[in-house]
């Protein structure tokens, strides 16, 4: 077995990112292979609006014009191996655009393009052939703005096997590009299942950028320098394991809990996390610190894929537009609330003197209010919030009206009435349909110096991780002291708890990682499915659920609650649709623990 240590960097996380990651990378991370994520549902709806106005377009354009731009020249001069999903939905493009962008550097790069994931010319075929949305079972709508499989890292590979030295896909699972590499580096096939599934993890690790080295962190005070923060890097070994780290000299913290955090973000069953080329089991996988700023993470198991890829389209759905006012002094709160009641009473009788139909949906949160906290609310006697009001319509000539009645809000009805920031702008309301489509109906190409290559993809099993053995139990040992009389007191979830949450559509998880081994039995006891839903009652819908899965290997539960964002991503009208506050909302919670571990090191303790 190889001895050689990979080193990938993570530059970006999203479309937006920060410029200073490719950079800080490539100068100072003695990397390998350079990682750009950007796509997600909404990015590729964005996309295809803009292939639609130009061929020239449809990729993420800051992928050339910023980060490459930066970097090409010490890129080219280092070998360092780029791989992104910059492409969006027209990798062809972007491909030519940095094409273009290496000849004014005087570079040479060998430019590889992944394709085969844009399904959308074939829906009107899907459609008719009865294909149905894969958690609800919905039609597909009549007209589509994007439709893409994920494709997975085999074609990754193929292209580096072939001598690439930048890969750009279109629509892949997050974690394929990373998978790729170490596919190509180590030559594991494609039924490694154990190692296929460690290197997915890698590349999950690596996907949302500084969330790995600090970002977002439960214990947020207790990472430094945040300007400065430090884009992870990780280690590969060719057996698997592998070590998170950052560049030298820069800010952000690597400890086991980040990681952890970062591992359980946007996961649903840690026991089959189903990815294109492998379906993952994160239950035993254990991190430990190697080093300052250094975790070793290993166990990672893995079981064969399903014979399906998971394919993500996109449809428009009406229109949407969201005002904001910042309301001051004595009864704020309140006061916020009766101009949002006053706005839409107004606008409604302005509907129907316009014959037109009522909204389809109204939504007001009282920021500053902790409105989203419901009953678990302490913001009582604020004094200065901002009334957040959203409503949908089909026709976009309501929107209109609506927005022309924020402004006069300054001066008609409140005290303290500011910050209106002009009239709010309607916007689309996209809406996700996922499906799943065979693997054998999709035909994945690399085409590298005018030369278009197939990818033979396995088959997959159709038994998708139905067979899958479940982890074994968690030890039931008492988590409190033998003396049933022990005193007990109550303390926040967080003395006990890390947490990180996310979106899975209109679901979001939860995970909850315990401080000290010790902890994870009372949490289990107390931090029930049951007791999760009823403190979120407020935000669910009435057929919502929550599952509970365990996490052994980091000391962790995570949660999964579905029909819990209004929808989710664009077509939610809450001012946090991606689920990023439920897991330090959960945080609130108290649970009752022994008296005497209020004296234990690991306890966190309130803040003075």
């Amino acid at each position: 077995m190889s001895d050689r240590i990979v080193r990938i960097g993570g530059a970006s996380g999203f479309w937006g990112d920060s410029a200073v990651g490719a950079p800080q990378l490539v100068r100072h991370g003695q990397i390998d292979y350079l990682v750009f994520d950007y796509l997600a549902e909404l990015t590729m709806s964005i996309l295809a609006t803009m292939r639609s106005k130009s061929p020239d377009q449809g990729y993420a354009t800051d992928f050339v014009d910023i980060a490459m731009r930066a970097v090409i020249r010490d890129v080219a001069a280092k070998g360092i191996k780029v791989l992104s999903n910059a492409g969006g939905v027209n990798p062809r493009a972007c491909a030519a655009a940095l094409a273009k962008l290496a000849d004014e550097a005087g570079v040479t790069l060998k430019i590889a393009v992944v394709e085969g994931d844009d399904l959308l010319p074939r829906t009107d075929a899907l459609r008719a052939g009865g294909m149905t949305e894969m958690f609800t079972g919905a039609p597909m709508p009549d007209k589509l703005m994007s439709a893409n499989a994920y494709l997975g890292a085999l074609p990754v590979k193929v292209a580096l096997d072939a001598g690439a030295d930048v890969v750009i896909t279109g629509r892949s699972a997050d974690s394929a590009l990373a998978l790729g590499a170490l596919m190509h580096e180590f030559r594991w096939t494609a039924d490694d299942y154990d190692r296929l599934a460690a290197g997915s993890l890698v590349g999950h690790i690596l996907e949302c950028g500084c969330q790995a080295t600090g970002g977002l962190h439960t214990d947020w005070d207790l990472v430094p320098d945040w300007a400065g923060i430090g884009y992870p890097i990780t280690e590969c070994a060719a057996d698997g394991s592998f070590v998170v780290t950052k560049a030298p000299e820069t800010g952000g913290l690597v400890v086991p809990a980040v990681v952890a955090e970062q591992m359980l973000y946007e996961v649903g069953d840690p026991a089959a996390y189903l990815l294109p080329d492998v379906i993952c089991d994160f239950t035993a996988v254990t991190m430990e610190t190697a080093g300052p700023d250094r975790v070793l993470v290993q166990g990672t198991r893995g079981h064969a894929p399903t014979d399906s890829y998971k394919a993500s389209a996109t449809y428009m759905d009406g229109w949407r537009a969201v005002a904001q006012l910042t309301i001051i002094g004595i009864d704020a709160a309140a006061k916020a609330q009766r101009t949002a009641d006053a706005i839409l009473e107004r606008t409604r009788q302005m509907l129907r003197h316009s014959n037109l139909p009522d909204y389809r949906a109204t939504h007001t949160e009282i920021l500053g209010a902790e409105s989203m906290y419901g009953p678990h609310g302490r913001a009582f006697g604020a004094r200065e919030v901002v009334m957040r009001l959203a409503v949908t319509h089909d026709d976009r000539k309501a929107l209109a009206m609506f927005a022309r009645e924020i402004a006069p809000a300054g001066t008609s009805w409140s005290p303290g009435t500011t910050g209106a920031g002009g009239r709010p702008k309607p916007s689309p309301i996209v809406r996700l349909f996922s499906f799943l489509m065979p693997k054998a109906d999709v035909q994945v190409t690399v085409t590298l110096g005018g030369k278009t290559m197939p990818v033979a993809i396995p088959a997959g099993s159709a038994g998708g991780g139905a067979a899958l053995q479940a982890p074994e139990p968690m030890p039931a040992a008492d988590p409190v002291a033998a003396d049933a009389a022990a005193a007990m007191v109550g303390v926040p979830l967080v003395s006990l708890a890390y947490a990180r949450s996310g979106d899975k559509g209109d679901s979001s998880n939860i995970g909850i990682i315990a401080r000290d081994p010790g902890f994870l039995p009372l949490l289990r006891r107390d931090l029930t499915p049951a007791r999760v839903q009823a403190y979120f009652a407020h935000l669910l819908a009435a057929d919502s659920t929550v599952a509970r899965f365990e996490v052994p290997g980091v000391n962790a539960v995570n949660f999964l609650l579905t029909r819990a964002l209004g929808g989710g991503g664009m077509a939610s009208l809450r001012n946090d649709p991606l689920g990023k506050g439920f897991g330090q909302m959960l945080l609130d919670m108290v649970v009752d623990v022994p008296a005497d571990w209020l004296d234990h090191p690991k306890l966190r303790k309130p803040a003075a």
